[in-house]
């Protein structure tokens, strides 16, 4: 567990960043940028951790949008929280979170998520809650990719205004939660009633209920955008399975989708056997990121990747026996490996400098200093306010008397000449050609399990020979898979695959 201490500073400075945030964010995507949107993940931490497996760490170049539901009913709710708001510290304009319905105090007790904390933190545990209840409050509650593309949590209806939504002041809702108890308890025709009476008005026209203008229209508006769900029927009518929002037809998105000239709309908030379903013609896009949700192998999880063009494709995935096998330090520790490397190849662009940083500590010419010495030479150069002395093992080696090899910093590193080709930089060669590679993968990768077995690899090999019109041998294709299985754990992960594909060009 993190300490509670380092929870509590974390929600404090999530706090201070959602607060200055609009209740609708606007993205845009660039020529050479894609935006990732995940759905529920529900407490569910291996299917945060194979999404960044296989789709990278969050980065300015590669951003997120995770469409609320992160926590309630998975045992990891609160460490899925600790990594996104993390995330969001580091690159607030590239990691965005939009408020879910389960992001609410009433809907925690009853599903697990306040149990799951007192639990974690007996003697913190009502400081936390209380701190997340006020962070929930202040999620956006919606995005919008390049004025077109609308995400949100559950969907919409026929007085969805975001224009009003928008404007209202979204922390204060949570002041108002009473009314939502009381909506819950009305029958759905009272509700009804109620969705019709307070529907935005012009300005100027009055309420006969003129106390309740502030409240009901708020959070009716917020109610409807969290716990509605599609149907291919016309019309909108209340959400009688939930107890709470619409069921909306294709005639209240095309509307919507006239009223604000957009193309797209892409919700979560419903279970979906293979991570996600299309409707509305193409316009609604419904995406669920939790594998394994009722039990294992019930469903596949999935995310979209939207291009400039704004065209979506679909990455499905399920967190496999094999991974469940795996403790939590292994998993975690695969998402560490690429945060390291990317850590090893910065180090190793700063070579010059921080060779001349070491010398400063070492007068006598030994190439070995203290760890302290170490430390303050590595951040004085990268300047990163990373723990030094913590990733000392992972980065550098040390000698029986207790002082670092500063030279082993760049042995991972060095990249050799061959004798008739030359290599391009490892990084100019992912870059290139990585999405490719990863579409490639994905394919090779039946399950989607974010690995591929030395069974999946032998099919889609022989069908690949058999159509070039290549004989290979078996023993031949056995040498192939473990010369790219790097460590011999007889799968093939993403990195192990990116390192078989090296592109070289020949000298002449």
């Amino acid at each position: 567990l993190l300490h509670a201490r380092y929870v509590l500073q974390l929600l404090c400075e999530t706090r201070k960043v959602l607060k200055e945030m609009p209740n609708i964010t606007q993205l845009s995507t660039s020529y050479s940028k894609e935006i990732t949107v995940c759905g529920d993940l529900h407490g569910n931490l291996d299917d945060l951790l194979l999404i960044f497996y296989k789709n990278g760490l969050p980065s300015e170049q590669n951003c997120y949008i995770f469409n609320g539901d992160f926590v309630d009913r998975g045992k990891n709710s609160m460490e899925i929280l600790i990594i996104l708001f993390a995330f969001l510290l580091i690159y607030p304009n590239d990691l965005h979170l939009n408020r879910g319905n389960h992001e609410d105090y009433i809907m925690n007790l009853r599903y697990g998520f306040t149990k799951e904390v007192s639990k974690k933190y007996k003697d913190h545990g009502k400081q936390i809650l209380c701190l997340l209840q006020d962070i929930f409050s202040w999620l956006p509650l919606a995005t919008i990719i390049d004025s077109k593309v609308l995400i949100l949590h559950g969907g919409i209806s026929d007085t969805t205004d975001l224009d009003f939504l928008n404007a209202l002041e979204r922390n204060k809702v949570r002041d108002h939660i009473h009314v939502g108890v009381i909506l819950f308890s009305l029958k759905n025709s009272a509700v009804q009633m109620l969705r019709s009476t307070f529907r935005p008005r012009p300005e100027g026209m009055e309420t006969s209920s003129p106390h309740l203008l502030p409240v009901l229209p708020c959070y009716l508006q917020i109610l409807d955008i969290l716990w509605s769900d599609p149907r291919s029927q016309n019309g909108c009518t209340p959400n009688k399975c939930r107890g709470g929002g619409c069921y909306f037809g294709p005639d209240v998105t095309a509307k919507l989708f006239e009223r604000y000239n957009l193309k797209m709309l892409i919700r979560s908030h419903e279970f979906k056997p293979e991570g996600y379903e299309i409707s509305h013609n193409g316009k609604v896009i419904t995406i669920f990121s939790a594998s394994n949700y009722y039990e294992e192998g019930s469903n596949r999880g999935a995310y979209i990747k939207l291009n400039p063009e704004l065209i979506p494709r679909f990455v499905q995935y399920q967190v496999s026996k094999y991974t469940r096998r795996q403790n939590l330090r292994e998993r975690v520790g695969t998402i560490e490996s690429s945060a390291l490397k990317t850590l090893r190849e910065k180090i190793y662009a700063h070579r010059s400098e921080l060779t001349s940083a070491f010398a400063q500590y070492d007068l006598n010419g030994t190439g070995k200093i203290s760890v302290n010495d170490w430390a303050s030479a590595m951040e004085s150069v990268l300047q990163l306010e990373l723990p030094w002395r913590m990733l000392r093992s992972q980065l550098a080696q040390m000698n029986p008397d207790g002082e670092v090899d500063f030279m082993s910093c760049f042995y991972d590193l060095k990249i050799g000449q061959p004798i008739k080709e030359v290599q391009p930089a490892l990084v100019e060669t992912l870059c290139r050609y990585r999405k490719d590679l990863e579409i490639i993968f994905n394919v090779i990768d039946k399950d989607h399990s974010g690995l591929i077995s030395l069974e999946e690899f032998g099919q889609t090999w022989k069908l690949f020979t058999s159509h070039l019109g290549i004989d290979v041998r078996d023993e031949s294709l056995d040498k192939l898979v473990l010369s790219i299985d790097y460590n011999k754990d007889g799968h093939i992960d993403f990195n192990e695959f990116l390192e078989a594909f090296h592109v070289v060009h020949r000298l002449e």
